[in-house]
């Protein structure tokens, strides 16, 4: 959804998409020129809408995208043609024929899977682009790297199905520095054995949001992956993102439905886990669980209104939310707008700080923001 007026919404969650392209910029400002911006838009951009996103980093220059299945690539053709599009799931044998009729490029982990798609391009006479995934630690997708020369030698076979990339998935990239050099050296010396390869035409990649400050003058790699750094989310050490600054363009809000004044002793939602210690004004939030504000934050969480933070009491339940506001120092009313993530005046609870209190990580509370939440769209000229 993508209206844009919130007073008649009860929650919803404003997207700035002119800090997207901000943020793409400053990105790229940082990557050595012979970079590839590869934007990484799966599970409907991280939250952030699909359509509308992947709509502005067209316009901004980005080189190609990455999804995690055709479902999700197709929806990009139909946005917009020309930018290379790359599969990052394994490719069922029922999604097969999506891979011709929207021009995409799959991801190949095993010898069975290029041998089927070489049979299924013939058919069709056609040829399909492909990159091969090599696992050098991340144990899920790709050819484990001792056996890679298996699916280097099945390319070289193939009639119909082209080498157009390599990669890897670095699985520690933010707290394992160790494991990550020992991934990029396999990475590399796995390719290098295969010493036929136009390495100097093809797409090598092994880099994440985490990983792009460490691009070295004479490596092999020619493009990066950006997902979460490009919508503003920094759950890495800043050491490991780079010069890039970037910030959040994703502010989850809702209203007040009710106020109203309890006495000590009075008990708090299900469970009764929450019993009040003083004479409390509570405000009843119009957003649950069933909109993306997660159990865990039960007697735990905070949210902001009137620039002020609240407390959550008690259980969250599916639609509602339980708030303490006896501390601020003005009337609050039905209607009233409460920040669940983003800044109010001078106040601001960051993703990273929701996700700690969530027991999670960004992207995944990012995802977990329902369907039922509308999505408003801010453009340059409603950002400033």
């Amino acid at each position: 959804m993508s209206q844009s007026d919130p007073t008649t919404f009860r929650c919803w969650a404003e997207i700035d998409l002119a800090g997207l392209e901000r943020n793409l910029k400053s990105i790229q400002s940082t990557l050595p020129k012979r970079i590839r911006y590869i934007a990484v838009v799966k599970a409907d951009a991280y939250g952030h809408g699909m359509q509308q996103t992947v709509a502005r980093l067209m316009q901004a220059g980005v080189d190609m995208f990455a999804v995690a299945n055709v479902a999700e690539a197709s929806t990009i053709r139909e946005i917009g043609a020309g930018w290379p599009l790359i599969v990052l799931g394994a490719t069922l044998k029922e999604e097969e024929s999506q891979l011709f009729e929207y021009d995409l490029i799959p991801t190949i982990s095993t010898v069975e899977e290029l041998e089927r798609l070489d049979v299924r391009a013939t058919r069709e006479n056609a040829n399909l682009k492909a990159h091969m995934k090599i696992d050098t630690g991340m144990g899920r997708l790709g050819i484990w790297h001792e056996y890679a020369n298996e699916l280097f030698q099945a390319f070289r076979d193939a009639s119909r199905v082209s080498l157009h990339g390599i990669y890897t998935h670095l699985a520690s990239a933010d707290d394992d520095p160790e494991f990550t050099r020992r991934q990029r050296k396999i990475f590399i010396e796995t390719i290098a054995r295969a010493d036929w390869l136009p390495v100097e035409s093809l797409l090598i990649h092994a880099d994440n949001s985490a990983g792009i400050s460490t691009f070295a003058p004479d490596s092999i790699y020619n493009a990066a992956r950006i997902g979460l750094l490009q919508f503003g989310i920094r759950p890495y050490p800043e050491s490991m993102l780079g010069n890039a600054e970037t910030t959040p363009i994703f502010e989850f809000k809702s209203r007040v439905g009710i106020t109203k004044t309890l006495p000590k002793g009075a008990s708090i939602s299900y469970g009764r886990t929450h019993i009040l210690e003083r004479e409390s004004r509570i405000a009843i939030v119009c957003a649950g669980y069933g909109d993306g504000v997660p159990l865990q934050l039960s007697n735990r969480g905070e949210v902001i209104i009137h620039g002020q933070r609240c407390p959550i009491l008690g259980r969250v339940t599916m639609d509602q939310t339980i708030v303490d506001v006896t501390e601020i120092d003005q009337t609050v009313a039905s209607g009233d707008v409460v920040t669940i993530i983003g800044r109010q005046g001078d106040s601001e609870i960051r993703l990273e700080e929701f996700s700690e209190w969530a027991d999670s990580i960004s992207w995944e509370v990012l995802c977990s923001v329902t369907k039922r939440v509308p999505r408003i769209y801010r453009t340059a000229i409603q950002s400033g």
